[in-house]
């Protein structure tokens, strides 16, 4: 599948940072994964830090789908919202999920003290506002229940969005806890770390056939190399839905700009992540050289070349969005691009496993979280290779 259109902002920026070899021989591991995005390069990493021999796969190179297209806004905001969520997979488990999305935030931050790669991860506040009055009452129930978990946030009136953002919102949800992150750099440097300490990275090389023995799998490549495994991690995001029984994602488009530079640094309050509560909704960041990335007006995938025909009008509504709400910020677009992007029946992540495929884990972090999830996938699956029981495990179910 061809997950994005060309151009997106990070490849152009950073360009290929590090190349990996194609597969040229038979191998055996501990664990296979296929994926080189950042959902891999997580899982990867923790699996070979617990001693257990890991390799992985890309058929592309490395980091070069979903992961270079991500705008990476780290939220424990999923995009079911905490008051919604509670009705479809109880309160204990939606709030429980809320807190791991929130943890896992500081837990991709520890990982990346340890990369050594400057600029990768800033902290930023999360700012969520009303789009219209009539949102307004469920943003309270949403307040609530966030402050009862123990999540920590402010509620902003009409009059505090004005003063802080500039623009004409009814309400709005800031909480303390949110990050920005460049998924591209951070994949190449947890690889650099993993290869480092004997993990191999495998690019161009595509898994065409997949046999389940019974003390492993067995993997055949485009080049019919073979590499025996114990164990298998899908972690292949969008494209993984080949390898299951049955159907768990809707397909979406999502679309994204990246403004030139300003010449300020100061945008509006402490640089928040900006989002709302429209479906679909309209997001924005900041980055490391001052621009400004605008993102949204989602649509549902079709195919790859009606999406990519749909970019520039797409990205004409973004920017009369953005101008709307900061009408004296005069942004003039440098990059444009789309990706594709799934959601699931209640906007968690599916991970674990399925009867239908032994000695598989499935790492699939969908929705506008991808990269927490992510996080959160990558600690299961190694307590899971471990003998670790983790309480958690069965929110994040295919039989849930």
């Amino acid at each position: 599948m061809n997950l994005r259109s060309p151009s997106p902002y990070w490849l152009l920026r950073h360009g290929i940072i590090r190349s990996y070899p194609s597969l040229d021989k038979d191998i055996r591991a501990d664990v296979a994964i296929m994926g080189g995005g950042i959902s891999g390069a997580l899982v990867a990493w923790q699996l070979q830090q617990a001693g257990l021999t890991t390799v992985v796969f890309d058929r592309r190179h490395t980091a070069t789908g979903s992961t270079a297209a991500s705008t990476a806004l780290l939220q424990y905001e999923i995009d079911t919202p905490l008051h919604k969520l509670c009705g479809m997979v109880g309160e204990k488990n939606a709030t429980r999920s809320y807190l791991l999305c929130r943890d896992a935030i500081h837990r991709l931050k520890e990982i990346c003290d340890q990369l050594e790669e400057p600029g990768v991860f800033r902290y930023r506040p999360s700012f969520q506002y009303a789009s219209f009055q009539s949102h307004v009452k469920d943003l309270e129930k949403e307040f609530s229940l966030r402050q009862q978990a123990g999540i920590e946030l402010q509620w902003l009136d009409s009059s505090d969005v004005k003063r802080l953002f500039g623009f004409d919102k009814p309400a709005g949800l800031l909480s303390r806890e949110g990050a920005e992150a460049d998924a591209y750099r951070i994949t190449h440097a947890i690889f650099k770390k993993f290869i480092a300490i004997g993990g191999r990275v495998y690019d161009n090389t595509a898994i065409t056939h997949i046999r389940h023995e019974t003390r492993g799998v067995e993997l055949k490549t485009n080049e019919n190399f073979r590499v025996k495994a114990r164990h298998l991690v899908i972690a292949c995001g969008y494209e993984s839905e080949q390898y299951l029984p049955f159907t768990v994602q809707q397909l979406h488009s999502t679309f994204a700009l990246a403004s030139e530079p300003f010449r300020t640094a100061d945008f509006w309050h402490r640089n928040a992540l900006i989002w709302e509560t429209a479906t679909p909704y309209l997001y924005m960041r900041t980055t490391t050289d001052n621009r400004i990335i605008v993102g949204g007006k989602d649509s549902p995938f079709t195919n790859p070349a009606r999406r990519d025909r749909a970019l520039n009008t797409k990205v004409k509504a973004l920017e009369a969005s953005f101008a709307s709400l900061f009408p004296d910020l005069n942004m003039k677009t440098d990059f444009k691009w789309v990706g594709n992007f799934a959601s699931t029946k209640d906007g968690l992540p599916y991970i674990g496993s399925v009867r239908q495929r032994p000695h598989t884990s499935f790492a699939l972090g969908f929705g506008g979280n991808g990269i927490t999830f992510s996080v959160l996938a990558a600690d299961m699956i190694r307590d899971k290779l471990t003998g670790v029981k983790n309480k958690d495990e069965a929110i994040f179910s295919f039989d849930r």
